[in-house]
């Protein structure tokens, strides 16, 4: 009999039980970390980034991977279409008013070193890019629909992707850290049955450990309150800058729902399965997963105490 819960696990491989309980899982920077101290309203203190207040290496040998990133579309068309302008509420990425966000020039600190470029081969063997994040040492989170992809209409397109290449701090042509390459991918069967927004997000299961490297994210559930209040951080591959580069913004959380995050953070596509996250006494935790926009505020999968525990459930 089919689970009707909506975060009812579902992979491409064997998925192992595990129970925990929803609470805040700590992070880690990794080696040399060379991070900075956040600002004291929770931004990231990035230079170039005009603080604002806001009211409430491994291959497979088998998937041939682009060498270039240049002319590859966000994961989201795939699943979505192109972004018509103006940007409908709930599609894509977008940025909202002025482009704020400022280029990370130096990839190889924490946090920014724990978030990855994806290149993404689909089904049909098309090429796709997306953003996603450290939780474990061989485990990332990123958007469903990075790994599963859903009302495509292209013949052979739709279901799992064939392959993931992860490049952690990525620059440009630079990779620092290497790369590895997946083919073990998870999501949730409200996304993968029913391609509902509100449940996309999902996990890329590595065989090497680069997460040692590179430092984790942790990741908390929290009351509307807390958010509303919260500062939200988020940084990733958008398509719309010169490839595999890596840039950043920060603004408050505007609103929550109970399954979604919402923000004015300036993000475009690529972006997808960043993530949005918060920090805790100098730790950084995140919040949400990014996923969607709209003409006034961009947002991300919410996590839950569903989410948190599948998040905990999927970590290696």
């Amino acid at each position: 009999m089919q689970s009707t819960d909506p975060d009812s696990p579902v992979t491409n491989e064997p998925l192992s039980a595990s129970e925990a309980l929803p609470k805040q899982q700590e992070p880690s920077e990794g080696p040399e970390p060379g991070t900075e101290a956040a600002n004291p309203d929770g931004s990231e203190s990035v230079a170039g980034y005009e603080r604002v207040t806001v009211e409430a290496i491994e291959s497979d040998g088998e998937i041939a991977f682009p060498e270039s990133l240049e002319g590859l579309r966000d994961i989201g068309e795939a699943s979505f279409g192109p972004l018509p302008p103006p940007p409908p509420e709930g599609v894509m990425e977008v940025v909202i008013g002025n482009d704020d966000r400022v280029k990370i020039t130096n990839t190889t600190v924490y946090p920014y070193r724990a978030i990855a470029s994806l290149v993404i081969v689909a089904a049909d063997n098309s090429s796709w890019i997306g953003t996603g994040w450290f939780i474990s040492p061989k485990t990332l989170i990123t958007a469903g629909h990075c790994v599963y992809i859903k009302g495509s209409g292209v013949p052979g397109r739709d279901g799992w992707v064939k392959s993931i290449k992860v490049i952690p701090g990525r620059n440009g042509s630079s990779m620092p850290f290497g790369s590895a390459v997946s083919k073990n991918f998870k999501a949730v069967s409200a996304w993968t049955v029913n391609g509902n927004p509100n449940h996309d997000y999902g996990a890329i299961i590595l065989n090497t450990p680069l997460g040692t490297s590179v430092g984790t994210f942790g990741f908390g559930v929290y009351t509307d309150a807390d958010l509303l209040q919260t500062m939200a951080n988020i940084s990733g591959y958008p398509g719309d800058k010169p490839s595999g580069t890596h840039w950043f913004h920060a603004r408050k959380v505007t609103a929550v729902n109970p399954l979604k995050v919402f923000y004015d953070i300036d993000t475009a596509g690529g972006q997808s399965g960043a993530p949005v996250w918060r920090v805790i006494d100098d730790k950084r935790f995140a919040i949400a997963v990014h996923a969607y926009g709209g003409s006034t505020a961009n947002s991300g999968t919410r996590i839950t105490a569903a989410v948190h525990a599948n998040l905990v459930a999927w970590k290696v």
